[in-house]
């Protein structure tokens, strides 16, 4: 590999030039070995049809396995989960097929037991049109997918119930209007009865800690639902698979039973009731004339004396042109 980075005098002895040149290499290769190791990068090949793999150090030690394994193939693939070990198997055989390279993460359990996410970069060789090699880069990327499932997981979860966030209802539901779902679905609004008396008179931890539990008992109570969330404040909000106006009830009063309940102790102790209201959302619906029904609903419920369902039908929904 260094001669052909090595200028060599007539006679084929290295000259005092030729010296510095090498000194100055192998100081480059040292410092690029280092800052691979230190990214926790290395380099595989494999040659094709015999599928013998060759790694860099740092390879084994994101598979956790010993530099002078003798390494397999078949043995590594089974060291990545069947999701990971699926779409590795998909982007290999186009790429052998049609020559063009792929990058995927994937997800591994090491040697040791230890779950890992890599990043793998591959190229293609090939020779007279047949592959012939692929190789290039395997990086430790398991700090960067944690982080990303932590920023991911606070955007779409409330942190306080453990429902899904508001954000992450307004994408559903946008999807299910819009025609996504497979089936029709029903939105139920919800706001708590009573919560209010609970932050008044117990505090806000003890506030809190209510919501939680509401949110608990709605997720526990409705295991089928597309989405529970937290819309704000005391207001939750169910999208749940719905084939007909009978179960848009049925759904409707799961949810007023779930949410009726004491809080505190002694004298202290405070009923809470839910108010829901609900309306069918049928394909095509425009997702703003669907919330004001449910809202509209929702008010109804409320002004009926609360802890109770009220529903719109779904011929009432206004629906896309």
């Amino acid at each position: 590999m260094y001669s052909a980075l090595i200028g060599r005098g007539t006679t084929g002895e290295i000259t005092a030039g030729d010296s510095t040149t090498l000194e100055q290499f192998r100081r480059i290769q040292d410092l690029f070995d280092r800052t691979f190791k230190a990214s926790r990068v290395g380099i595989w090949v494999c040659t094709l049809p015999d599928e013998k793999l060759t790694w860099t150090d740092t390879v084994f030690e994101l598979f956790d396995l010993d530099p002078q394994s003798r390494l397999r193939r078949e043995d590594i693939v089974n060291l990545y989960t069947p999701a990971s070990r699926e779409e590795l198997g998909k982007l290999r055989s186009a790429a052998i097929r049609d020559g063009e390279g792929f990058s995927l993460d994937a997800e591994i359990i090491t040697a040791r037991g230890s779950q890992r996410w890599i990043r793998i970069t591959a190229i293609v060789e090939r020779v007279d049109g047949v592959a012939t090699r692929l190789f290039g880069m395997k990086q430790d990327i398991t700090t960067e997918k944690t982080i990303f499932d932590q920023i991911r997981r606070a955007a779409e979860v409330d942190s306080l119930t453990g429902t899904a966030s508001r954000a992450m209802f307004d994408n559903v539901f946008s999807e299910i209007c819009g025609g996504a779902g497979a089936s029709s679905h029903g939105l139920f609004l919800i706001d708590l009865d009573g919560f209010k008396a609970v932050n008044d008179r117990l505090g806000h931890q003890a506030g809190d800690d209510c919501l939680a539990l509401a949110g608990r008992k709605l997720l526990k109570a409705l295991p089928d639902a597309r989405l529970v969330a937290r819309l704000g404040g005391d207001e939750f909000a169910v999208l749940h698979p719905c084939e007909s106006p009978d179960a848009l009830h049925r759904i409707g009063g799961s949810i007023v039973e779930a949410l009726e309940y004491w809080w505190g102790r002694g004298t202290e102790k405070l009923k809470l009731t839910a108010s829901v209201g609900a309306t069918m959302i049928e394909r095509d619906a425009v997702s703003k004339d669907v919330f004001s029904r449910a809202d509209q609903a929702l008010y109804k419920a409320k002004a009926a004396g609360k802890g109770g369902l009220q529903t719109v039908s779904d011929a009432a929904i206004t629906h896309a042109a």
